[in-house]
């Protein structure tokens, strides 16, 4: 199943370039289209009113003159007799109004002249008479004279085909409406404009995708190379090998993680190097008394040590059981740590009976090696609120190392001092002391100074793991301090109470 994870979790990965170029190739894309949507409202609003404009100037010129000429004249005859003047003026007018053209009607909206890029038409002289169509007719009649968008439901057939902006103009004798100007324009050049500005979005379009291409090429590149080179150390730590490590380059969050990564590996590197520490000096520390237990048993049992001497073997065989017992203890303490099942039961104690009861049970093993033992504390009693079993646990383990790693005739000295809301609790001894580089790792779980194993044959290095973590679920701190090959001294803190 894990496997099966992983190869999707590389599957996903291979189409990481993918998703970057395909989200760029969309931002760019939808960019371009709201781009020519809005230039394109833009142009067709200012042509609307540039049209409008020209239209309305065009229109208002051309019925000022038919109005100035008309006088008592209807207006239908008018247009017949004088329709030679009102082209040559009109013709005039185009030469500057560009693409119009005009139509002039009566008030029953019959088309009596067309003016145009072609020749004047005349439809009132034949035989088919056009109409504008009720509908315009009526919008410009009742005062709404403006610019239409021409509807081919309300164009009589050929008066506004292929035009699209219609202006229209009343022209008004005493007796009401007698005709109207229409002026008309197609939209050609607004179109030109935008398949002109369409053409040239799409090309720049196109090299700016074919751009943004090339840089997100490079920049996914660059941010996937570190993802790439952590993909394959993983494999490797799925290997086994830890030494791998990934190459750091530049300041971003991928170098940021890159870095955690290499420091997750270092992490990983030491807790192997202690995983296989740890199971040597358990292989070790079982294989030793359960050798000397089995053979002292079967050489009581087969005769070979005789029955004066078995209490004395037997003897032994009970210290090496109650050695694999603490050996056991520890590692069930360390389980139920970290496994946060240990509850502490909060009381009320003496901690300097407690250390004076500690160091009476030490007093063979003080005067084995001679030490010139010093007890300080401030008062003769010190309450502290702690788990008492817990904490006489801690200081039996400090002050038991103060023995075994000093040299003969040496000072040993316990030391407990009050001041404000804590106490604070110091176990000195002169001897071997601790390297400068081991200092930061006495803390650690299964780390042994004495590697040797000269000076420390029963240790397997957890009892500073386990004071570390119950001081701290104690909320109280504890350190070292010492000079190699001089001395050591352990410190930590406790609640006065």
């Amino acid at each position: 199943m894990a496997v099966l994870r992983f190869h999707l979790e590389l599957i996903m990965f291979r189409s990481l370039f993918t998703k970057y170029i395909t989200v760029f190739m969309l931002i760019i894309i939808v960019s371009f289209i709201i781009q020519i949507s809005i230039i394109s409202t833009l142009i067709g609003s200012y042509s609307d009113t540039s049209k409008e404009m020209s239209l309305s100037r065009a229109s208002a010129s051309i019925t000022g003159f038919i109005t100035d000429g008309l006088e008592d004249m209807s207006f239908r005859r008018y247009v017949a007799e004088n329709g030679e003047s009102i082209v040559e003026t009109v013709k005039m007018m185009m030469t500057y109004a560009g693409d119009m053209s005009f139509v002039i009607a009566d008030e029953n909206g019959d088309v009596l002249l067309t003016i145009g890029d072609d020749v004047p038409v005349y439809p009132d002289r034949g035989e088919e008479i056009y109409n504008v169509g009720s509908t315009i007719m009526d919008e410009v009649i009742s005062g709404k004279n403006g610019t239409f968008i021409s509807d081919e439901n309300d164009q009589a057939t050929g008066v506004f085909s292929n035009v699209i902006y219609v202006y229209g103009s009343v022209i008004s004798q005493e007796e009401g409406v007698v005709g109207v100007v229409f002026t008309c324009s197609s939209d050609s050049n607004t179109d030109i404009l935008l398949d002109s500005l369409i053409n040239s979005s799409i090309m720049s379009s196109l090299w700016i995708m074919l751009a943004a291409l090339i840089a997100v090429y490079f920049i996914s590149e660059r941010v996937t190379a570190p993802i790439k080179n952590m993909c394959a150390a993983a494999k490797s730590f799925a290997a086994g090998d830890f030494n791998t490590r990934v190459v750091v380059t530049g300041h971003d969050e991928v170098t940021e993680l890159a870095v955690a990564f290499n420091n997750m590996a270092s992490s990983l590197a030491n807790l192997e190097e202690t995983r296989r520490t740890f199971l040597a000096n358990v292989s070790h520390d079982m294989r030793t008394p359960m050798t000397t237990i089995s053979g002292f048993v079967d050489g009581i049992l087969d005769g070979t040590i005789p029955p004066e001497q078995q209490n004395h073997y037997l003897g032994i065989v009970s210290a090496e059981i109650k050695r694999l017992s603490r050996l056991v203890s520890s590692l069930l303490d360390i389980t139920r740590i970290e496994a946060g099942e240990r509850k502490f039961n909060m009381t009320r104690f003496d901690i300097c009976e407690m250390a004076r009861e500690i160091i009476i049970s030490l007093e063979k093993r003080l005067e084995a090696y001679n030490l010139s033992v010093e007890f300080n504390c401030d008062s003769d009693n010190i309450y502290v609120l702690a788990d008492r079993d817990a904490v006489y646990q801690i200081l039996y383990n400090l002050c038991d190392n103060g023995v075994k790693f000093s040299r003969e005739g040496a000072r040993y000295r316990v030391s407990i001092t009050h001041r404000g809301k804590k106490v604070h609790v110091y176990v000195y001894n002169e001897g071997v002391g601790i390297a400068p580089e081991e200092l930061p790792l006495v803390f650690d779980r299964f780390y042994k100074t004495d590697k040797s194993r000269g000076l420390d044959k029963t240790g397997v290095g957890l009892g500073l793991y386990i004071a570390k973590t119950i001081i701290e679920a104690h909320g109280e701190e504890i350190d070292v301090r010492s000079e190699y090959g001089k001395f050591c001294e352990f410190h930590f803190t406790l609640t006065a109470d």
